[in-house]
């Protein structure tokens, strides 16, 4: 079963969002330099999760068809 490539990178995203502006904020930026920073940091997240599930998700897909291919191989040279 596919993984849920949008929930899964806007999760993702969401937190790196927080963590990306706690960890501005203490180093001391402003607000507004800390938010943009942050957006920016989360979009850069969103894209790099999405196609990283993405990835997952066609190497599962592959091993599923090449196991259920084997499978019936096997079914047939049985008979």
């Amino acid at each position: 079963m596919p993984l849920n490539v949008r929930a899964i990178a806007v999760k993702t995203a969401v937190i790196g969002f927080f963590v990306l502006s706690l960890v501005q904020v203490f180093a001391g930026l402003s607000p507004a330099a800390c938010c943009y920073r942050a957006v920016i940091g989360a979009a850069i997240i969103y894209l790099a999760t999405a196609l990283a599930v993405k990835a997952v998700n066609a190497i599962i897909t592959d091993a599923i068809i090449t196991k259920q291919m084997h499978r019936q191989r096997e079914q047939e040279s049985a008979y």
